[in-house]
């Protein structure tokens, strides 16, 4: 089982990449995701506000059936972090490989 920071960290970078595809709101969100990891409202929604508070996100209203909906629009400084999560991914990915080879020195 993951880390819960490590959980965290990799859902919110899932976030910005669902929203690299473009424009979507946070039920939209949650389904997009559901083939690569299961998101509930209460870990999207303060997700969403902090990549808000960071400057990752901006967040317009669009009607919708008579009621606004939230719409979460990726911003330059979401890309930057997107595209610099990518780029650290070869060091998690060494280190991943590292651990694995470990394990193959554990005796049962």
């Amino acid at each position: 089982m993951l880390d819960a920071q490590m959980r965290r960290g990799l859902i919110e970078n899932c976030v910005l990449a669902a929203l690299a595809r473009g424009d979507s709101y946070g039920y939209q969100i949650i389904k997009d995701l559901a083939g690569t990891v299961s998101v509930t409202e209460s870990t999207l929604y303060p997700i969403l506000r902090r990549l808000e508070g960071g400057g990752a996100l901006n967040v317009y209203s669009v009607e919708h059936n008579g009621r606004l909906r939230k719409i979460y629009h990726l911003t330059a400084a979401g890309k930057l972090q997107l595209e610099n999560f990518a780029a650290d991914w070869s060091e998690v990915s060494a280190m991943y490989d590292f651990i694995r080879g470990g394990l193959e020195h554990v005796k049962t």
